[in-house]
């Protein structure tokens, strides 16, 4: 049987495989489509990664997502914790999260914009609205599913509700918080780039339309690339943590 990982490279090699040949088979030698090849791409992926310009939009994407998800952190633990302890709180709010959470992020994008103008402000608010539901979510789910006897324990030792709740509820409910912060991850990492195209002038969205603008085609590309392996790697950085938490406890 072959390793896991033998087969998650595998899986990728196909990946380029198709890639390829959709391409040369759909593509002509000479035309467009040939600026999105896998050489044209790889080619420009290496010289964007000698720019010192690359880095500065790079850093700025990660500190819009750590904001955004800092935000959604300080909303969502809270409202988590307090719906999953009281089953009216959750019949009362559960219709009104679901209504709120079934709207698209990016839908918000022009009241935002009008309301706050353009900069960073609207988009921490969208990025923080996309991933405060996973987090929410989870955290709620996490309350209810601690083992009841743990709380009766608590009561009998007489604790207070803050002993309670920094002893017993938080160090139970800490995986499912992670469960949420990897998959709000996903979510912003997607959000935003769209969320970058607000006006502003740093950002790998922003770079995205700039190559856009410059008909620099297979940068283009080689920015998506990039973006689907630093959305790889944050997705691994989380799951590494979630799984860390795990193996302590």
């Amino acid at each position: 049987m072959w390793p896991g990982w033998l087969l998650g490279i595998s899986g990728l090699a196909g990946l380029l495989v198709l890639w390829w040949l959709g391409v040369k088979v759909f593509g002509e030698a000479d035309g467009l489509s040939a600026r999105f090849s896998l050489a044209s791409t790889a080619s420009s992926l290496w010289e964007l990664l000698g720019r010192s310009e690359l880095y500065l939009h790079i850093a700025v994407s990660l500190k819009r997502i750590v904001v955004g998800l800092f935000l959604a952190l300080l909303v969502g633990v809270p409202l988590g914790l307090l719906v999953g302890s009281s089953r009216n709180l959750e019949a009362a709010t559960t219709p009104a999260f679901q209504f709120l959470r079934m709207i698209s992020p990016l839908s918000w994008m022009p009241i935002v914009v009008m309301l706050m103008g353009v900069g960073d402000q609207p988009i921490y608010f969208l990025l923080a609205f996309a991933a405060v539901w996973p987090i929410m979510l989870n955290t709620a789910a996490g309350v209810r599913q601690l083992d009841p006897r743990w709380l009766q324990l608590s009561k009998s030792l007489s604790a207070t509700r803050w002993e309670t709740l920094r002893r017993v509820i938080i160090p139970g409910v800490v995986g499912h918080v992670l469960t949420g912060v990897r998959l709000a991850i996903g979510i912003l990492w997607i959000v935003l780039v769209p969320c970058e195209m607000l006006g502003v002038s740093a950002g790998l969205g922003y770079y995205i339309l700039d190559t856009r603008d410059r008909l620099a085609y297979s940068e283009l590309m080689a920015m998506v690339v990039l973006i689907g392996l630093l959305g790889f790697a944050l997705d691994a950085f989380a799951r590494w943590l979630h799984q860390r938490w795990v193996h302590a406890s």
